[in-house]
C-alpha cells in the first residue's frame, strides 16, 4: 500500500469539493485524475521538489509523485538563494515545481496520457522533509509510505467528519504538519481551505467566511491571533477543534486562548518531522479537566503534550540508556510503526526500533509526557545540568515578560553562565530577584537582555543557535 490508497478512497466517498485555495476548489476525483496527468510528465525523474507556498499544486503534486514511484521534497522557499541551490543540488535528475509552473499542474487533464501507476509499496520513499535546524544543520529525514499510511491508519477513522467539516491550514508546505495534515482531512473527509501565508486578521476572517471548524496552529501563530483579538470572544462559533503545537507555547498565550475561543476544543500536538507528525495528543477534555482540577498533579497537564497515540511507545532514559521510572527527567525515545528516524539512508534507530528525540522529558503516573526541552540546550554550569525550560517558565510568569530564552555562554570560571533574553519589560535586577525566589541561585540568570523579538523559523521555533552565536560575538 502506498498513500495514493488515501486519495483514491476520498475520491470513491462522493463528487464534493475537498480543498480550496483562493477561489478555486477541487474534488477528490477531480485530484486524482491531475496526479495522475502529472506523475505522467513526472516519470523519468529522480524526485519532485516543490519551492512555493500552500496552493492547490501542493496536493497535485505529492499525489503525483506517489503515482510516479518518487519522492516528494516540499523546500523552504523562504531560503537564500545559495540555500536552496544546495538543496536541490542534493537531488540531481528531480523535477523542481516553482510557482511559475503551478498553473500547468492545474489544468484539466482530459484525457492526457497516463500511463499505469509505478509499482510503489509501502517501503517506498513517499517523502523527504528537512529538519528545522534550529539545534543542528538541516537533515533529510525519509518518511516512507508505510510510516504515514500508519499515522494515519492507527489514529483516524475513515469518513469520520460531519458534513460541512472544514479544516484551515495555514502551516507551510515544506513542514511535517502540512503533509500530515492534508492526509489527514481527505482521509476523515472535511474540507481543506489553505492559506498561502499567515496574517493573523486573515485568519480569523477566514475562519469566519469558511465557516472553519477544524484548525492547525504554531505557538507563534497563536500569539498573533491571541493579540489580534480585543476582547475576550473570537468570534468564531464554528470553530470547534484548535491544534497547536511544533514548539513549547507560553502559558499565558495559552490560557487566554482558552478564554477567547471558550466554545473550542483545544488539542496540543507534539510530534516530529522523523516520526511522521504527531505521536502525543494532549485532548480537549485534559485541557478543560487540568483547568478545573483541584488536585495539583492534574492541573500540571495543561503544561504537558499528552498521551501516546495508539500503536507508540514513549521510554525515558538516563545518559547511559537505563530506563527511568515514571516522575524522572530524562532522554525521550519513542518507538512504532510510524516512526522513521531515517535520515538519507542511515537508520537512527537503535537495534530494539527505539527512536531518540532529543528531547529532554518526563512521564507521569499516568503516562502524561512532560518536554522540558532539547538535550542540546542543557547548560552545564559549574558541573550542575540545567535545563533552559525550567527557567523560561518560570520567567514567563512574570508580569513583564512576554518571551523568553535562556542560553549558556562560555565562562572561564563556571564554564557556562546563564544569559535571559527577553521581550518585554522590567529592571534587570528585580527579574533576577524573580527567579531567585523561585528557583535557587545557581538557576538564577547571570546576565539580563531584552530584545523587541526573538530569531524563529518560520513555524515559530526558536533558533537558539543563531541567538547563541550574536551573543557570543557580542562578548568575544
Amino acid at each position: 500500500m502506498n498513500i495514493t490508497l488515501i486519495l483514491e478512497m476520498a475520491a470513491s466517498a462522493g463528487d464534493r469539493a475537498v480543498l480550496k485555495a483562493g477561489p478555486r476548489d477541487l474534488t477528490a476525483a477531480e485530484l486524482l485524475r491531475l496526479a495522475h496527468a502529472a506523475a505522467h510528465r513526472f516519470r523519468g525523474h529522480s524526485a519532485v521538489l516543490y519551492v512555493g507556498p500552500n496552493d492547490l499544486a501542493y496536493p497535485v503534486a505529492l499525489f503525483g509523485a506517489a503515482l510516479a514511484g518518487i519522492p516528494f521534497v516540499p523546500l523552504n522557499y523562504r531560503l537564500g538563494a545559495h540555500q536552496l541551490t544546495d538543496l536541490r543540488g542534493r537531488h540531481p535528475g528531480a523535477r523542481v515545481l516553482l510557482p511559475a509552473d503551478f498553473e500547468d499542474l492545474l489544468k484539466p487533464a482530459g484525457d492526457a496520457p497516463t500511463g499505469p501507476p509505478a509499482e510503489v509499496d509501502g517501503d517506498s520513499v513517499a517523502a523527504v522533509l528537512y529538519t528545522s535546524g534550529t539545534t543542528a544543520a538541516p537533515k533529510a529525514a525519509v518518511l516512507r509510505h508505510r510510516h504515514l499510511l500508519a499515522y494515519i491508519l492507527n489514529t483516524l477513522e475513515f469518513a469520520s467528519a460531519q458534513d460541512g467539516d472544514a479544516a484551515l491550514v495555514a502551516v507551510p508546505p515544506y513542514h511535517v504538519a502540512g503533509l500530515a495534515n492534508l492526509l489527514s482531512n481527505l482521509y476523515t473527509g472535511r474540507r481543506v481551505v489553505y492559506m498561502p501565508s499567515f496574517d493573523a486578521a486573515d485568519w480569523l476572517a477566514t475562519v469566519r467566511r469558511e465557516e472553519i471548524t477544524h484548525a492547525l496552529l504554531v505557538p507563534t501563530m497563536l500569539a498573533r491571533i491571541v493579540a489580534e483579538v480585543p476582547g475576550d470572544d473570537a468570534g468564531t462559533p464554528t470553530l470547534r477543534n484548535l491544534a497547536y503545537g511544533g514548539a513549547r507555547t507560553p502559558r499565558p498565550v495559552l490560557e487566554r486562548a482558552l478564554r477567547i475561543f471558550s466554545g473550542t476544543g483545544f488539542v496540543n500536538a507534539y510530534g516530529l518531522t522523523e516520526t511522521a507528525s504527531s505521536i502525543a495528543v494532549l485532548s480537549p477534555s485534559d485541557h478543560r479537566a487540568a483547568l478545573d482540577a483541584d488536585d495539583p498533579e492534574v492541573r500540571a497537564r495543561l503544561a504537558s503534550v499528552g498521551r501516546a497515540l495508539p500503536g507508540v511507545e514513549f521510554q525515558i532514559r538516563d545518559e547511559g540508556g537505563r530506563p527511568l521510572t515514571a516522575g524522572e527527567t530524562g532522554l525521550v525515545f519513542v518507538r512504532g510503526d510510524q516512526i522513521s528516524g531515517e535520515y538519507g539512508g542511515r537508520n537512527a534507530l537503535d537495534p530494539e526500533g527505539w527512536f531518540a528525540t532529543r528531547d529532554r522529558g518526563r512521564l507521569d503516573a499516568e503516562g502524561y509526557l512532560f518536554i522540558e526541552g532539547r538535550a542540546d540546550d542543557t547548560i552545564i554550569r559549574g558541573g550542575e545540568n540545567i535545563a533552559p525550560a525550567e527557567i523560561e517558565d518560570v520567567l514567563l510568569a512574570h508580569p513583564g515578560v512576554h518571551e523568553a530564552v535562556v542560553l549558556g555562554v562560555p565562562d572561564p570560571e563556571w564554564g557556562q553562565r546563564l544569559v535571559a533574553v527577553l521581550v518585554g519589560e522590567g529592571e534587570p535586577a528585580e527579574i533576577r530577584r524573580w527567579v531567585k525566589d523561585r528557583l535557587r541561585s545557581s538557576k538564577t540568570p547571570d546576565t539580563i537582555v531584552f530584545r523587541d523579538e526573538l530569531p524563529k523559523t518560520d513555524t515559530g521555533k526558536l533558533l537558539r543557535r543563531t541567538l547563541l552565536a550574536e551573543l557570543e560575538d557580542s562578548h568575544a
